[in-house]
This record gives C-alpha cells, structure tokens and sequence, in this order.
C-alpha cells in the first residue's frame, strides 16, 4: 500500500490521542479521595461515575462504530476530542453528584467511546502488510495513560490541592494536543478489492447480516470472556496484596509492573500476529492468560506479585489488538467501525464484571483466591470459544505464466 509516511504519523497520532483520551477518563480514580473529602459525597456515589462512564463506553462504541462508517473517521474523532475536554471541564464544575455522574461518567464515557473503535477500524485500513504490529503501537499508546496522565494528575493534584482544579488542567490538556491530531486522521484510501483476505460470504452482506453472522457473534463472545478473565484480576489485584500483607506503596506498583510489561507485550504479539497469523496467536494468547491468573495464587512476596503482574499485564495487553486484525481480516472494510464498535462494546462489558464479581466473592468467602480460580474458567472458556473461529482463506496464489 501506499501513503506510507501518512500511515505511520497516524499510528502515532492515535496512539497520543487515544493515550490522553484514556487518561483523561482514569483520572477519577486518581482524584477520587479528593473528591470525597471536598464534596462529601461518598465514595460509592463517585465511584458510579466510573461504572457509567464503562457502560457509556460499551454503548458508545458500537454506535461511533457506526456513525464513522457513514460519516468518515475524522468527524467521529473530533466530535470524541471536543465531547472529553468539555465534559471534563463542565464536571469540575458540579456541585451535585447526580450532575457529576452524568457529566464525567457518561459524557467522557461516550467521549472516549468515540476514539477507541473508530481509530482502530481507521487504521487497520491503512495497512496491508504490519496490520498486526501497527494496531498494537496504537493500542501501546493507549496503554501509556497510566504511565503518565495518571501520575500527572497525581502531580497536579499535589501542587494545586484542588481537584477541581486539576480537572479543568486535564480538560486544557486534553483539547490542546487531541484536537489538532484528530483533524489529520482520514479515511483509508482504498475499499476492499477481490484479491484481498476477506471471507467472501461478507463482502455482499449487509450490515444486519454480518451482525447476526456466527463469525461476529463468536467474536463478541471471545471478546467478552477474554476482557472478564482480566478484568478481576486488574481491578482487585493492589486490594488482594494488601491482604497478603503488603503496604499500600509496594500494591500500588504491582500495578505500574503490569503497564509496563503490557507495552513488551502489544509490541511481541503485534510482530508475532504479523508472522504467524491473528487467531494462532490469539488462541495462543488467550490459553496463556488463562494459566497467567494463577500466577497470582503462587504470589507470597512482592517480587512475587512483580512476577506474576508482569507477566499477566505482558500476555492480556498483548491480545487485545489482535481483535481489530481479525475483523479487518474476515469483514469488510465499508462496515469496519461498526464491526470493531462491536467488539469494543463486548470487551467494556466484560470489564465490567470484574469489579463486582471480585467484591461479590471477597465479602462472601474473605478471600480473592476465587477471584482468581474464576478468572482462569473464563479464560478456558475464551480460548475454546476462540477455537470456533473460522478466519478467512488466504487469498489464491496464481502461478506465473509459463513461456510457451
């Protein structure tokens, strides 16, 4: 494919977008205490804003999917750029949780929503050949917002003291750099061509047949599962080493271990995606995560939990992008937002297990060690739900012509 140079300034263009998006949106958890402390709103009733903004983010995605596949790209992920920023600063502003919930929760939920999916289905677009690799530097871009708008939050919070504050710099930020990159995302060049690896039985259908397709349904499925498996662990991991004893400093950075093992791990499944083929390495991934959640049962020490994290933030980071390779693979590009919007919508609702599960299984039996077998039953299931994928044939090979 052409428009090499192009390609490749939105792979970094997305990453930095969807990385201040992401951030943006994780900040509440960073400026929650705060929050409670000057409003005097409890903990729970700001947390809700967190739970909205992840079903706003299911919902979102499917329906930006949409819209940017009728629309085009780039008017979906400036309206995401205009939607975060002005939430954000309209949140700092409430003086009632409801209109806090509302404002943070689902408006920089659907915000976000409008980045994720539709910058995935645009890249996975632009490129032919390094699909796999390109998708994971976007998703490694995303995976940076804990590495660094999380600790900046902190940072601000810390100097102004004032959480309202903070936000409205956050909002600043966020409308600074996301803004002026999303004007330079376009539409791939090309449609699909008769050549190209896409299941034939998709290139004529329409947009309610692929959606009722066993293919894209078992997509959903995998997604779902696959995003249940981690989310338990993800969320209750620092609280689970604190009952094993360790102080809240040492929990804390278990979890930077397992962002930063996730950027080795977008960037070995991405080339390997590229090598041996999406759904190999998904099936392979997927069994790996599953094994992974155990991990944490063997954890007695901190470097213990550093192992662990680390190499269960490498495997579950590394298998997300491979989702958006498959659906270019075996849908066709015309409806590719709406596809990926889809999975995105699966995978955000599977994240939302996690939290209430792991608090459903500590208060009944006093430990996480359920939380943990559980997330390994899921993670088998994802897999074998993944085996049921039936991906696209390769494209025919001609044979040269001969001289007679």
């Amino acid at each position: 494919m052409t428009h090499i140079p192009y390609r490749w300034l939105l792979v970094a263009s997305g990453g930095l977008i969807g990385c201040v998006a992401m951030g943006t949106f994780f900040s509440l958890p960073v400026l929650l205490l705060a929050i409670v402390r000057d409003t005097g709103w409890s903990s729970a009733s700001v947390s809700v804003a967190m739970t909205l903004g992840f079903l706003a983010l299911a919902v979102g995605s499917l329906t930006w999917g949409a819209l940017t596949d009728r629309y085009g790209p780039r008017v979906v992920v400036v309206l995401g750029s205009l939607i975060i920023p002005s939430c954000a600063a309209l949140a700092a502003h409430a003086h009632a949780v409801l209109t806090f919930q509302l404002l943070f929760g689902i408006g920089v939920g659907l915000g976000t929503a409008a980045i994720f999916a539709p910058l995935m289905a645009t890249v996975t677009g632009w490129f032919d050949t390094h699909r796999s690799l390109a998708v994971s530097l976007v998703s490694a871009g995303i995976g940076l917002a804990p590495m660094t708008l999380s600790p900046l939050a902190a940072k601000l919070l810390a100097t102004t003291h004032d959480w309202r504050y903070t936000l409205q710099l956050l909002a600043a930020l966020a409308i600074t750099l996301m803004l002026p990159l999303s004007l330079t995302v376009r539409r791939p060049p090309m449609p699909d061509t008769a050549g190209q690896q896409i299941n034939q039985p998709m290139q004529t259908a329409r947009t309610g047949e692929v959606l009722r397709s066993p293919l894209f349904i078992i997509l959903l499925l995998t997604n779902f599962f696959c995003c249940a498996t981690h989310s338990g662990p993800i969320i209750h991991t620092i609280s689970y080493a604190l009952t094993c004893g360790l102080p809240l400093t040492a929990a804390v950075s278990i979890y930077s271990m397992e962002g930063l093992a996730g950027l080795g791990g977008r960037l070995v499944f991405g080339l390997a995606g590229d090598r041996f083929g999406a759904k190999r390495v998904l099936v392979a991934g997927l069994l790996a995560q599953a094994i992974g959640t155990l991990g944490y049962l063997a954890a007695t020490s901190l470097w213990g939990f550093y192992a662990a994290g680390a190499t269960f933030g490498f495997i579950y980071a590394g298998v997300m992008p491979l989702y958006a390779v498959l659906a270019r693979e075996n849908f066709p590009m015309r409806m590719m937002g709406t596809v990926i919007g889809g999975t995105t919508m699966a995978g955000s609702l599977g994240m939302a297990t996690g939290p209430i599960a792991g608090g459903l299984i500590f208060q009944t039996t006093g430990t996480y060690r359920g939380l943990y077998l559980s997330a390994f039953v899921l993670g088998l299931t994802a897999t074998l739900i993944a085996l049921l994928f039936r991906p696209a044939p390769p494209p025919p090979s001609h044979p040269a012509p001969t001289m007679a």
